[in-house]
C-alpha cells in the first residue's frame, strides 16, 4: 500500500502563508490522484484541492481558490499544498489522500474516493 506522511502544519497569523507537504512511498503514482482535505472540530471533512499526478490537472474548492496551490515534485514523491492570505476559518486538521481510480470513478471531490490518507497536521490561523 501507499504510505502518506505529511508535516508542515503550525499556527500562524492571519494573512500568512504556510506550505503542507505530503511524500508518498510504496507505489508508483502515475495514475493517482492526490487530494487535500481538511476538517474543523464539529464539521465533516472537506474536499480542499486535487492533483493528477500523471498530467498535473488542479482543481480547487471555492473557499480556497486564488489562496492556495497543489503542486508535486515526482523525484521527491511529494505533494505540496502552498496556503497563502490564511483566514482564521482555515483553521482545521489537514489530510493528504491518495487514490489510483478515483479519477476513473469520478470521485476525486470526496473523502469516500480515497483509499490512502495521511495522518493530518494541525494548521491554525490566528486573527
Amino acid at each position: 500500500q501507499v504510505q502518506l506522511v505529511e508535516s508542515g502544519g503550525g499556527l500562524v497569523q492571519a494573512g500568512g502563508s504556510l506550505r503542507l507537504s505530503c511524500v508518498a512511498s510504496g507505489r508508483t503514482f502515475s495514475s493517482y490522484a492526490m487530494g487535500w482535505f481538511r476538517q474543523a472540530p464539529g464539521k465533516e471533512r472537506e474536499f480542499v484541492a486535487v492533483l493528477r499526478w500523471s498530467g498535473g490537472n488542479t482543481y480547487y474548492a471555492d473557499s480556497v481558490k486564488g489562496r492556495f496551490t497543489i503542486s508535486r515534485d515526482n523525484a521527491k514523491n511529494t505533494v505540496y499544498l502552498q496556503m497563502n492570505s490564511l483566514k482564521p476559518e482555515d483553521t482545521a486538521v489537514y489530510s493528504c489522500a491518495a487514490d489510483p481510480t478515483a479519477i476513473y470513478r469520478g470521485m476525486v471531490f470526496t473523502p469516500g474516493g480515497y483509499a490512502h490518507w495521511g495522518q493530518g497536521t494541525q494548521v491554525t490561523v490566528s486573527s
